[in-house]
């Protein structure tokens, strides 16, 4: 029987890229959008459009497309990038991003936690951003403290999920060619949803809640 993964913000991106990873190694590909892509279509897939994360109704047309779907692999990678600094703060943009990149995954880990098996595994796609011992340039408020909440969450949830045999991966893509970054990274969209996939294949309960680059570098909290 094929393994089954859901994936967050799969029109476009790092999940797009993870979407078409899996379905060629022959899983049961979920891609969960807002709003989908010709591409995303074009892959064959389960698509379950029509989700924003940060909405209680988005959320609940996500958990009736998975009724009776038992998860292998859960991948909460949708998520947003404002920018403020000190001298340009918009706390309803930093509100916004804390709904998006923190609440939203653990809600959707908590929604979905009754379809999740022994041995079934949740990847937080995260940033180094979040990490407070490695901001070395400041600004970035929203994105830099909703991350960091990600973070904290992921790693409370890698003890909650531990005795259900659920392990838990958090994990820095890189400097990805994304439309977040306006394609300005050092790595390919490509390139970082295999590092991730592969990384969330060698997880298990003996290393969830790390906290780890795609590159397999371990990053400070």
């Amino acid at each position: 029987m094929n393994k089954t993964v859901v994936i967050t913000g799969a029109n476009r991106g790092i999940g797009l890229a993870m979407a078409k990873i899996f379905k060629s190694e022959g899983y049961n590909v979920y891609g969960i959008c807002r709003n989908t892509s010709t591409e995303l279509e074009q892959l064959g897939i389960n698509v379950v459009n029509d989700v924003d994360v940060a909405t209680s109704a988005g959320i609940a047309n996500m958990k009736k497309a998975l009724t009776g779907v038992f998860i292998d692999v859960l991948i909460c990678n949708a998520g947003i990038l404002r920018d403020e600094s000190l001298s340009d703060l918009n706390l309803d943009t930093i509100r916004e991003q804390f709904e998006v990149n923190a609440i939203a995954p653990l809600n959707i880990v908590d929604t979905l936690q009754s379809n999740l098996v022994e041995g079934s595994k949740v990847a937080m796609i995260t940033s180094r951003m979040g990490s407070i011992a490695d901001n070395g340039s400041g600004g970035r408020y929203g994105y830099r403290m909703s991350k960091a909440a990600l973070n904290a969450a992921a790693m409370s949830l890698s003890k909650d999920l531990y005795s259900q045999g659920v392990s838990v991966g958090i994990y820095h893509p890189g400097y990805v060619q994304t439309d977040m970054v306006n394609n300005s990274g050092d790595i390919s969209a490509n390139e970082a949803a295999s590092r991730i996939i592969g990384l969330i294949d060698s997880l298990s309960l003996e290393e969830t809640g790390v906290f780890k680059h795609s590159n397999g570098e371990l990053l400070p909290w």
